[in-house]
Order: structure tokens, then C-alpha cells, then sequence
């Protein structure tokens, strides 16, 4: 990318969206890492990885049981979209040699929130489209981690997988110097005329966490860096990667107009019999905000055998 380009777009984007959140934050690398509080003794932790252009709140409607502890995987350059804390310095951060801004770095904080923050023997790790990516690069990285973790891979992005043909024919057009103007169009643009068509049918929770998307991110590069790594990760990832899960669920949704479906179905058949398969009736690319009913509920792991 030309240094001209990469100076308009490293532009700040202010923050549009936050919650209030009880916990602690950890500042890792570029990204962040959230610990919810939680009322009662930990019998699950969960891992939450966002997806593009989403952020950690993603997550917590979903698992709101006062005996899981929510771990938040806030993306590299992404905004933390927690109120009423500070962030803190966490004492295991180490550095990150990957590209800030792409899979492998995001995965890189995921492994380190795994290797040294759950406090439950049972854990999931959960990751929504980009963030499935994550955490398949993530059990790349570090396989040993996950011989006893169950991952919950939902609308993923996968290795050979695609960008939906709509999203592409839209994308191709964009140049990089083309960015800022673009964000700013959108975000001035009434979600209504884009929504339907990639979001699905609205509800109250999905309105409000969907309500300017390109406003994320710190700044656009790294939604530009997000697309292009994304695609090229999903190019050159091999299926391969499933047989080092021991327990997990690959969610597809019913209606999917962000990533290619022919190209997730496929990709999902290379995996080993052990992997539920899911092709859900949720009907868009967010199936945790459309029915938080289809997102498998809890179980003890201890019967997991590693592979």
C-alpha cells in the first residue's frame, strides 16, 4: 500500500458505540481483552471473539448466566466499547511479531487470553465470522491450548471460504485512497438502505449494535487491512485446521449476504465427523442477534478426549 494512502487513512474514527461494563480490561498489543465480572463460582469460561467491524458486546446477551465468566476479545485497533473502567496493562502481554490489523495478530491476543485467564476447567471459545478466523489461526498457532477447549465457529469465515459475490462486486470498485470517503458516506446513510439487505430482519438489540458499523475501527486503515487479509487468509488457510478441534459447532446460517454459503458448505465438509455441522434457519449473517436460542448451550467437557 502506498505511504500517501496508508497517511489518509490512518485518519482517528471516533468511537460510536459503548456499554457499561463491570470487569477489568487488559490492554494486549494493539488489541484488548475484557474479564466480565460474575456473581456466582465460574463453572464455564467463555472466550468472545468479534467479528468485522463489530466489537465485544456482541456477546453478552448471549451468555448472561452469573456462573460464566465472559471473556472479550477486543480486535487489534478496534475501539473497546466498555464504560465505567480503565484500562490496564496485562502483566502476561508479550509482543506480537504479526501485522497489526490482521488475523494473525488477533490471534496471537486470543492465545494469550486463553493461556492465562480462565479460571473454569470448562471453557468455549466462540468466535462470530472474522473472529471464527481467529480462532482457527489461533489453534494454528497453538494447537496444545485447545485439546480440551469446545469452539463454537458461528457464521464463520473459513479456510477456503469466500466473500458473499455481492459484497465482492461492491468492494471491487473501492480504491485505498477511497476509503475515508466511502466510511463517511455510509455512516451518514440511513441504515435503512443498506441493512435489509446484509443485516436481515432488524430487532431492538440488533438495531442498536449494528447502528454504524464503519465506526468500529480506530481508523480505516484497518478496515482496509481487515478485508484484504480476511481474503487472502480464507485463500491460502487449509481445511486442514479442523482436526485439531476436539469439541465444537460450526453454525451456517440460513440467509448469509456477507460470505459465500456454496463456499462455507464446502469448505465445512472437509470436517472430521466429531464437528457438529449446524445449517440454522437464522436469517442473516448474525445468528446470535436473530435467535440467541441457536447458539448451543453450555455443557461440562470433561469427557473431551484430546485429538
Amino acid at each position: 500500500m502506498k505511504e500517501r494512502h496508508i497517511r489518509k487513512l490512518s485518519k482517528p474514527i471516533e468511537n460510536a458505540y459503548s456499554e457499561m461494563f463491570s470487569g477489568r480490561v487488559y490492554r494486549v498489543g494493539k488489541g484488548a481483552v475484557s474479564v466480565r465480572n460474575h456473581s456466582a463460582r465460574a463453572t464455564h469460561t467463555v472466550i468472545g471473539v468479534h467479528g468485522f467491524l463489530a466489537n465485544h458486546c456482541y456477546f453478552t446477551g448471549t451468555y448472561e448466566a452469573p456462573t460464566t465468566e465472559l471473556i472479550l476479545v477486543t480486535c487489534s485497533n478496534y475501539h473497546i466499547p466498555a464504560n465505567g473502567v480503565t484500562p490496564e496493562e496485562a502483566p502476561w502481554d508479550t509482543h506480537i511479531e504479526a501485522l497489526e490489523g490482521t488475523v494473525e495478530y488477533d490471534a496471537s491476543i486470543l492465545n494469550q487470553a486463553l493461556e492465562h485467564l480462565p479460571s473454569a476447567s470448562d471453557v468455549r471459545v466462540h468466535g462470530h465470522s472474522r473472529g471464527a478466523a481467529v480462532i482457527l489461526e489461533a489453534i494454528i498457532q497453538r494447537p496444545d491450548l485447545y485439546r480440551d477447549v469446545e469452539v463454537v465457529l458461528e457464521a464463520p469465515a473459513l479456510p477456503q471460504g469466500r466473500l458473499h459475490p455481492l459484497v465482492t462486486a461492491i468492494l471491487r470498485p473501492i480504491g485505498h485512497g477511497m476509503w475515508p470517503w466511502a466510511i463517511r458516506l455510509i455512516n451518514n446513510a440511513p441504515s435503512s438502505v443498506y441493512g435489509q439487505t446484509f443485516f436481515g430482519r432488524m430487532n431492538p438489540r440488533k438495531k442498536k449494535l449494528l447502528h454504524k458499523v464503519f465506526s468500529a475501527t480506530r481508523d480505516p486503515l484497518t478496515i482496509v487491512r481487515n478485508i484484504e487479509n480476511i481474503i487472502e487468509w480464507m485463500d491460502h488457510r487449509d481445511t486442514g485446521v479442523y482436526q485439531h478441534i476436539s469439541k465444537g459447532y460450526i453454525l451456517l446460517p440460513g440467509t448469509d449476504h456477507i460470505l459465500d454459503p456454496i463456499a462455507a458448505k464446502a469448505s465445512v465438509s472437509q470436517c472430521p465427523a466429531w464437528i457438529n455441522v449446524v445449517q440454522t434457519g437464522s436469517p442473516s449473517h448474525f445468528i446470535a442477534l436473530d435467535d440467541r436460542s441457536l447458539i448451543p448451550e453450555l455443557e461440562h467437557l470433561a469427557g473431551v478426549a484430546s485429538m
